[in-house]
């Protein structure tokens, strides 16, 4: 294709790139989402754990360092080749 036959692409939310097509999603604004606050389980007593950006990785209840980060409520999907 020559510079003179490209066509700049409309802005939307569906591109083509190579013939394939994908839905690009919208930004985010993650600051206003929830105040920043973070749930966690901690490892030992399991009790759900809100940290805030900068707060000390530590348990209220019973002080453990060890949390995991809970499991997403929306639907994750990948494709395998």
């Amino acid at each position: 294709m020559s510079r003179e036959e490209y066509q700049v692409p409309a802005t939307g939310s569906a591109n083509t790139f190579g013939g394939g097509s994908f839905n690009v999603p919208a930004p985010r604004d993650y600051a206003g989402e929830g105040g920043g606050v973070m749930h966690y389980m901690c490892g030992d007593c399991a009790v759900r754990v809100p940290l805030e950006k900068g707060a000390p990785i530590r348990c209220q209840k019973c002080g453990a360092r060890v949390l995991y980060k809970e499991r997403t409520k929306r639907m994750v999907q990948f494709e395998a080749r």
